[in-house]
């Protein structure tokens, strides 16, 4: 079964130690998860740091599904990586960077998944599985801009 690879980009125009305590927050991962996931945070009051345990609940198609992430390097304010060790995917590498840029920060995001049951797992890729990542990353994209870098120019 082959890997595939999902990147994205936002500039926020907040300095990269505001953006990184964000992500640093695991809470703040509700936050930006679509509601349509069920996405539940287990381990409440979990510490960010490297070697740190999460445990979440998601839903995806009426299924729940366990989830349990471990940081596997923590470089604050630069970058984390989290590998899920228990869930949906065969593989699941997440790599968060943050740029500083223009006195704002690219946060950057590569995952690295693959998915279980060999040409079902291919097929539900190329039906499902594929635009519903990208769907969850734009969601994604659009809260951090809405959350972390509200509107400048907003009326009071």
């Amino acid at each position: 079964m082959p890997d595939y690879i999902l990147e994205s980009r936002v500039w926020l125009p907040k300095p990269r130690a505001e953006v990184f305590a964000f992500f640093a927050e695991p809470a703040n991962l509700a936050l930006i998860t679509p509601p349509w996931l069920g996405f539940r945070l287990l381990t409440p009051g979990a510490a960010m740091a490297r070697w740190a345990i999460l445990e979440y609940r998601i839903c995806w198609l009426g299924l729940p599904f366990a989830w349990r992430s471990f940081i596997r390097e923590y470089d604050p304010p630069a970058c984390f990586v989290d590998v899920q060790v228990r869930g949906p995917y065969d593989r699941w590498e997440h790599r968060h960077l943050f740029l500083e840029e223009r006195g704002g920060t690219w946060v950057e995001d590569r995952v690295t998944y693959r998915l279980p049951l060999g040409s079902l797992g291919r097929a539900a890729h190329g039906l499902v599985v594929g635009r519903q990542l990208a769907a969850i990353w734009a969601y994604r994209r659009r809260k951090l801009t809405e959350l972390v870098a509200p509107a400048l120019d907003a009326p009071p």
